[in-house]
């Protein structure tokens, strides 16, 4: 059986080992965390798109049962008036889902585990290679080396497989906006169970969801220099988002208020593009290949449509440099596009730019 070396333990990667194992891989998935890097406090919304390549994988299951519909969005300006109503998808099992992001990791993982697939958690890439005579080999920062007939790159946006395929590929870009994610512990604002409040605020972008456990999930996107406000604890994440909407009348200020220690940011990132996705056996997937901020809501389910691309490809394809060329001229594009797309909405911070927001 050929052996797929997957190099990363989260969606993309679990994700890729899954479709792969589908169309006769034998994967292994490599993760750099201990415990999987859960990337705690975090939540995302898988859309339409990318419910439907799980639902190819037959791994949906999990994932609805720890998730809630996300039917529709209401845009809203500074002042609490309602711009705008959209639908993005349906209400039910088939339209996007919002959870927390750990939550998509462990069902995953789960999924990929239950099937059979060797998830080694602790092994941080450093080196990869081609074998003499054909394969690769992957060397761990424990000293440990594995090898294998194809390597996937599925390690998110700050890849240590990226600059292994291409010394010259470009780093993260730093977007000019941190983003901080909080749990109200009530619904200090009316929304609809299945609806985002999304806020145009006079400083930031603000939006919250309320959840079936009762608590009002949110984020804020504050534009400002890299690394923040130097926020290190939950109370100055949370400060640092209050003040930026303490002057609108919105409700934005009424929940983050609700709102306890259950709160964390950081600096968000992109990657406009890649030029280099493939080299001999290995191969980019996810955050690692194309990178977006958080604005399209976009990055699970590219990462999700790209192993079941590359699973298809490397089926059809009569050896794995056809596929990965195959696989490529599937997915740049659309990629790209939506990278591209989402960097101009993080730009969006006005009310008057509410109706382009899409």
């Amino acid at each position: 059986m050929t052996k797929a070396l997957v190099i990363g333990g989260g969606i993309a990667g679990c994700a890729t080992a899954i479709a792969l194992q589908a169309v006769g891989y034998e994967p292994v998935v490599y993760e750099a965390y201990p415990a999987g890097g859960d990337d705690a406090g975090a939540f995302l919304t898988v859309m339409g798109n990318g419910m439907a390549a799980l639902r190819s994988l037959d791994a949906h299951r999990p994932v609805i049962a720890g998730s809630y519909p996300a039917a529709s969005v209401e845009i809203y300006d500074a002042g609490g008036r309602l711009l705008e109503t959209r639908g993005i998808g349906d209400a039910g099992d088939t339209g996007p889902r919002t959870l927390l992001r750990s939550t998509l990791y462990r069902a995953l993982q789960g999924e990929a585990v239950s099937r059979g697939v060797r998830i080694e958690h602790g092994r941080r890439l450093v080196r990869a290679g081609m074998i003499a005579g054909g394969g690769v080999q992957a060397t761990f920062a424990d000293g440990s080396s594995v090898a294998g007939d194809i390597l996937v790159g599925a390690d998110g946006i700050h890849s240590a497989t990226r600059p292994l395929i291409d010394p010259d590929a470009p780093r993260p870009r730093y977007t000019g906006q941190a983003v901080v994610y909080g749990y109200a512990s009530s619904v200090p604002a009316p929304t609809a169970p299945d609806a985002y409040h999304m806020i145009f605020g006079s400083r930031a972008f603000f939006g919250y969801t309320a959840a079936p456990d009762g608590r009002t999930w949110w984020f804020a996107r504050i534009p400002g220099p890299q690394a923040g406000p130097s926020a290190t604890t939950a109370a100055q994440w949370r400060e640092w988002a209050l003040r930026a909407f303490a002057d609108d009348a919105s409700p934005a200020a009424a929940v983050i208020r609700a709102t306890g220690d259950d709160v964390t940011g950081g600096d968000s990132y992109d990657v406009p593009t890649t030029p280099i996705w493939h080299r001999e056996s290995m191969v980019l997937a996810g955050d690692a290949a194309h990178a977006a901020s958080p604005a399209a809501a976009q990055g699970a389910s590219m990462a999700l449509e790209d192993a079941v691309a590359l699973a298809r490809c490397l089926r059809e394809q009569a050896d794995a440099a056809a596929a990965f060329a195959a696989y490529e001229a599937i997915r740049r594009e659309p990629t790209e596009q939506t990278v591209a797309a989402s960097a101009q909405m993080s730009r969006r911070i006005h009310p008057g730019d509410a109706a382009a927001a899409g």
